[in-house]
């Protein structure tokens, strides 16, 4: 299938002769030409990837005609609804704004789960990993990846008592990364100690295999600790005990990632913190990867603060090198993921690694200074002195009976708060059993010993020979099932939607097709409670249905609070019965200038009554900015702050072809009332008819402009070639109205 940019996914194409997929690459990639000198539009770039063949630019690209030049780090973005006929369309939608490592998130509760899935169920809390689901995903992004003209990373978590299981399948179905930390199920999943290492040792050693791109699961210390900053040595410890143990189990160092999160974030002095932690952890940790995440303990649901905080930590990234730039959204705080933010988390990372091209030329780390070269050393030494503590105290095991992890004090400080965990207890103790001696394994991709020597030599490099191949090279032996629950299924989700699918329908949504999800903003001058309530209920008389509060920021406690509610509208537009005027044509620059030479046109431009604005005028009018000088009209600026008369008698005494007059101020509807000024004084002055009157401004639209006295409006995005194309058609529209009066 090839896509076309201006075709929706075929779901039912993706979706066809799933059974017989086959994933047509394994393990990670890394992106291309890093290091190259590169020229992209008007400029020149040292810290790029090879450019995507079709993307979406950032917003303000336009200005640089359209270049979208790509950084050198893979960047992240997670997605994962529970329905994943819509996240393939988010993941499309992020590949082209430039994201190259797809996560899907597994739940909480999967890490439970003792056994894979099958299926497409939803509504666990996020969505389970299911053979379906990968093999539906990663086919989708094969033909995504042909589509931006880059391998597209796809990864997930292997974890809980089914992770070697899950591994296997990972390795099956095309995933190329995945979360992979024993220490992960120990602390956070209570999952056996014994379990949760041995279970690792056989899934580090099919990721192996598989070449994936292993990320460790160190960083949910620092969002579990009550004091995220005071467990940078115990970070820097788990770090080291999953990368060894991922040596000793078979994955190359290269394809281990360590999970490094920023432990702090504003109000706190975060860079003073946090870049000593990034620089420590970058030359404790020579021979690995990091992957950069961003902070989320501290991320409520302002999206604001979170792309602040994002900012900072991408500051820390570029200054340290991160592999993988993972983008976090606040999903969680707003109770909702949005489509958009996973697009605005990647344009966050893309353009300020963008924007930072270069800097590590430019400035260098002061490490003969006395605060970052003591920091960097005194986080070292903590973690050194913690980890002897581990060995003195018997191993990590008995280090975890002790409390060791996830305690708020700095090490060596103790408040003895952290996670216990028993060497004997937790979910899956007393299921490992030591191997009989005849014990047998003739599969692919296996820790430990297998015993096969006694059964045929020849097969020792090969045990899988012994059956004719295992599941990885004869994958007749996998067992596809599509779906086993007749309700619970995609097929029944997709005819529920499908008049929206088929285009003749449309509805807003936030995540799934047909949600009719939408998010309103308002500022309601009362306290925040009142504001919650009372926004609440001012979305119940809009007739939204399921109205919530996902967002509150109170400006002063007395004056007013900003809420922002989320709601659903129970009701969808037929599209074949819409009104849409054709887009305006923009005749093209000789034209222009061929009818201007043919007939000079004369203007008096102004920003009218108080407002001392300009910017926005002076692009329309400028030969410098691409403005109507440029094809001859001559333009006569008036300046800012112009009074109405002023500009209606300067058109008179100049013999005027038209006025553009700009307003950017609208309290008290003043541009609405200036227009209008413009327009009863031109009347009074008996020659309305005469000119063209045109307006505008960021807060003026053409409805708005005409219906006080304009003969158009133009807002935000207007260019010079937009109001020169109305001018000289207008002037034609006038010239023959006033023919045709004549000959009346």
């Amino acid at each position: 299938m090839n896509l076309k940019p201006n075709e929706k996914l075929d779901i039912d194409y993706i979706l066809k002769d799933l059974e017989h997929y086959v994933p047509r690459r394994m393990g990670w990639h890394w992106r291309d030409g890093i290091g190259d000198v590169r020229n992209i539009g008007e400029f020149n770039y040292t810290d790029t990837s090879v450019n995507l063949k079709q993307s979406q630019p950032l917003p303000a690209a336009h200005y640089f005609n359209n270049i979208d030049p790509q950084p050198d780090s893979v960047i992240t973005t997670e997605i994962a609804s529970g329905r994943f006929e819509d996240d393939i369309r988010r993941m499309r939608m992020a590949a082209w704004n430039g994201a190259d490592h797809i996560m899907v998130i597994r739940t909480a509760g999967q890490s439970h789960f003792d056994g894979l899935i099958e299926g497409t169920p939803q509504g666990i809390g996020g969505i389970p990993i299911t053979r379906k689901q990968i093999r539906v995903q990663r086919k989708a992004l094969d033909y995504i990846e042909d589509e931006v003209g880059r391998k597209i990373n796809y990864h997930s978590y292997v974890s809980g008592v089914a992770g070697p299981e899950i591994a296997v399948m990972f390795a099956e179905e095309g995933v190329n990364g995945a979360h992979q930390d024993p220490q992960y199920n120990v602390l956070y999943r209570n999952i056996n100690m014994i379990r949760s290492f041995v279970d690792a040792a056989n899934a580090k050693n099919v990721m192996a295999y598989a070449n994936m791109v292993q990320i460790d699961g160190a960083h949910n210390a620092n969002a579990t600790a009550r004091e995220a900053w005071k467990v940078m040595p115990e970070l820097m410890v788990q770090h080291g005990i999953n990368c060894m143990f991922s040596v000793k189990s078979g994955i190359p160092k290269k394809n281990i990632c360590l999970s490094s999160v920023p432990p702090t974030a504003p109000p706190a002095p975060c860079m003073k913190l946090d870049l000593p932690y990034a620089i420590a952890l970058r030359e404790l940790f020579k021979e690995y990867k990091i992957r950069a995440q961003q902070n989320t303990k501290y991320m409520g649901s302002s999206t604001r603060e979170a792309t602040v905080t994002h900012t900072l930590n991408l500051l820390i990234s570029k200054l340290t090198s991160a592999d993988i730039q993972s983008t976090i959204t606040p999903d969680e705080g707003r109770n909702v993921p949005w489509h958009i933010y996973n697009i605005e988390g990647t344009n966050t990372a893309k353009q300020a690694l963008i924007g930072m091209d270069g800097l590590k030329e430019m400035v260098e780390l002061k490490r003969n200074g006395k605060y970052l070269s003591k920091k960097t050393r005194e986080l070292k030494e903590r973690a050194v002195l913690f980890m002897e503590e581990i060995l003195e105290i018997g191993g990590y095991f008995k280090a975890v009976e002790a409390g060791f992890f996830v305690d708020s004090g700095y090490y060596p400080e103790r408040n003895y708060d952290g996670i216990i965990r028993k060497v004997r207890g937790g979910v899956g103790a007393s299921t490992v059993f030591s191997r009989d001696k005849d014990y047998m394994a003739p599969v692919t991709a296996f820790f430990g010993y297998n015993n096969i020597a006694q059964y045929n030599k020849d097969a020792i490099n090969n045990p899988s020979s012994l059956i004719g191949g295992c599941t990885f090279e004869d994958r007749s032996k996998i067992i596809y099932i599509d779906e086993l629950d007749e309700e619970d299924n995609v097929y029944k989700r997709m005819e529920e939607t499908k008049g929206i699918r088929d285009m003749s329908m449309i509805k807003p949504e936030m995540e799934w097709t047909g949600d009719g999800t939408v998010l309103i903003t308002m500022m309601l001058p009362t306290d925040e409670r009142t504001a919650e309530f009372a926004a609440v209920e001012i979305g119940k008389k809009m007739n939204l249905e399921e109205v919530e509060v996902i967002h509150k920021q109170v400006m002063q406690i007395a004056e007013g609070t900003r809420v922002e509610i989320k709601g659903k509208i129970p009701f969808s537009i037929n599209i074949n019965e819409l009104v849409i005027p054709p887009k305006p044509k923009i005749m093209n620059d000789d034209e222009i200038r061929e009818d201007i030479s043919n007939k000079p046109m004369k203007i008096v431009a102004g920003t009218i009554g108080e407002d001392e604005h300009s910017v926005g005028l002076r692009e329309i009018l400028d030969i410098k900015h691409g403005g109507i000088e440029k094809y001859g009209i001559e333009c006569h600026y008036l300046g800012t702050s112009v009074p109405v008369a002023k500009i209606v008698d300067s058109a008179i005494e100049l013999n005027a072809d038209a006025i553009l007059a700009s307003t950017i101020i609208s309290h008290d509807e003043i541009h609405y009332k200036n227009m209008k000024k413009i327009h009863d004084y031109c009347v009074e002055k008996g020659i309305r008819n005469k000119l063209i009157l045109i307006c505008g401004g960021t807060q003026v639209t053409p409805e708005i402009a005409v219906i006080n006295g304009m003969d158009a409006g133009f807002g935000r995005g207007t260019k010079g070639v937009d109001v020169a194309t109305f001018l000289v058609k207008k002037r034609r529209e006038k010239e023959l109205y006033s023919k045709a009066s004549d000959k009346k």
